[in-house]
């Protein structure tokens, strides 16, 4: 299996489980925000403020293209990386995706007390959420080769299915 890929919503865990299920797999994990983080030397927030939401989507697709020419990774990426049809392009070509499928009531519960998500930032965060899931909801369907419940599931029951799916499907 060359990698793994998560894509999904803020809070749908594409960080805990993928961490998870690199381990299960021997993979080394990846999480797109944080190499972007630690190449830039500055945290997400920080970046939207200083270069906007179209400044980080620029660093953000020069990361996943990156990333999606390693092999062996388990990778998490950021909630908006499918917006751009060239993440979604790297992506699909990069290895297995798995969207990672959370309702807008379960990442408000997941997000509410995170001050990382600039998108969060407004008064009413519930209707962000709905918004960004309509609109991201379908790219992440086109571009997933599994789709995966992960509402009020554990983390480790969520990997088990994964591995058990992963298994089952043809080869490429």
């Amino acid at each position: 299996m060359r990698n793994v890929i998560l894509v999904g919503p803020m809070g749908a865990g594409k960080s805990t489980i993928g961490r998870l299920l690199a381990k299960e797999l021997r993979l080394s994990f990846k999480d797109s925000d944080k190499e972007i983080e630690q190449r830039t030397g500055a945290n997400i927030p920080w970046i939207f403020d200083v270069e906007g939401e179209a400044g980080f989507r620029e660093r953000e697709q020069a990361m996943l293209a990156e990333l999606c020419q390693t092999d062996g990774i388990v990778l998490a990426t950021g909630g908006g990386a499918v917006l751009r049809p060239e993440n979604r392009q790297a992506l699909s070509s990069g290895g297995r995706v798995i969207y990672l499928h959370a309702s807008v009531e379960q990442q408000l519960e997941r997000t509410s007390r995170d001050r990382n998500r600039p998108l969060l930032r407004a008064a009413d965060p519930g209707r962000v959420l709905g918004e960004l899931m309509t609109i991201r909801d379908p790219l992440y369907r086109e571009i997933a080769d599994l789709v995966v419940e992960t509402d009020e599931r554990p983390p480790r029951i969520v990997v088990e299915e994964i591995l058990e799916r992963l298994r089952a499907l043809p080869a490429r």
